[in-house]
């Protein structure tokens, strides 16, 4: 059998702009994906702290060290610049890689910025 588990998260990211007229995707400062663990084109889970709305799209990265979370295209209508959200990815895993799955985990402050980083196993798996 195999689970979707958390592979990595941005917790707490500020929306710096949402744009409309670009074909799809959120932009994301490169250095919050190399922390979360999300790699260009892939799916991501995101959601509004601020609205609870909720979407998926694709990653796309921005300038590393930005600070930039852009929601485009038509994400735009529903996540707008100044929400706070989480940006979440999935792995599928067998019973075997999940005892030692760990996510990687960003929490930023309010300009996009690490605090923080995490890898620990959230919950003891038997």
């Amino acid at each position: 059998m195999q689970r979707n588990m958390l592979k990595g998260k941005i917790h707490g990211a500020t929306v710096t702009d949402a744009n409309v007229a670009y074909e799809g995707s959120i932009t994301i400062d490169a250095d919050l994906m190399e922390a979360s663990d999300v790699v260009p084109h892939e799916q991501v889970c995101v959601w509004s702290l601020t609205s609870g709305e909720r979407l998926e799209t694709y990653a796309i990265p921005g300038k590393a060290g930005s600070g930039e979370v852009c929601v485009n295209g038509a994400a735009a209508h529903k996540i707008k610049k100044g929400e706070v959200v989480i940006i979440a990815t999935f792995a599928r895993l067998d019973e075997a890689e999940i005892k030692g799955h760990r996510p990687r985990v960003a929490f930023v402050d309010q300009r996009n910025r690490i605090k923080s980083t995490s890898s620990r196993l959230h919950a003891k798996v038997a």
